[in-house]
């Protein structure tokens, strides 16, 4: 049974990992996210995913997806530096290449209804409603979610992808 009500604000983050022991990265980083909500946090499985957009020969990537009620004050900003703290924390650096392979890969892909679009931050994530790495993990855990600008739910834009990206539950 799930902590969140309907009057909370929840937030939906995507953790990706394709560096490392990526299964354990994913784990240890879950139960870190717990500290930045107040009730339980949702978990998604653990899904192994193909690189998208990636440079050649690029490992195969472990991703997520976590539910959490931000603790008070919380403001999609901060949330997003504690994000970019966390990942640094597990050995993320400086991106050399687009898409290249890294640690730990958090991305903000909700906040309750806000939206924002500054160079720091797009909110809902611009491409969330398109990617099934995204999708596949989040309809565990919000298969009812309507993201904000969307009208569909997560489950219906999941429906509606193609079925060339192969996805599986570990």
């Amino acid at each position: 049974m799930s902590l969140f009500t309907s009057a909370t604000t929840k937030v939906y983050i995507a953790l990706g990992s394709n560096l490392g022991d990526s299964r354990q990265i994913l784990l240890d980083a879950m139960m870190r996210l717990q500290n930045l909500s107040g009730p339980p946090i949702l978990k998604s499985s653990l899904w192994q995913t193909p690189p998208i957009n990636c440079p050649p020969a690029s490992p195969n990537f472990i991703n997520a997806i976590v539910g959490l009620v931000p603790r008070p004050a919380k403001t999609p900003e901060s949330l997003l530096t504690e994000l970019q703290t966390l990942e640094r924390e597990f050995g993320r650096r400086p991106k050399t290449t687009l898409n290249e392979a890294r640690p730990l890969d958090l991305d903000l892909i909700a906040f309750g209804s806000e939206t924002r679009h500054s160079p720091e931050l797009i909110l809902p994530h611009p491409r969330a409603h398109l990617r099934r790495f995204v999708l596949q993990p989040l309809s565990e855990i919000a298969p009812d979610l309507i993201l904000p600008g969307q009208r569909k739910t997560v489950l219906q834009l999941l429906a509606e992808l193609p079925q060339n990206d192969s996805v599986t539950r570990l």
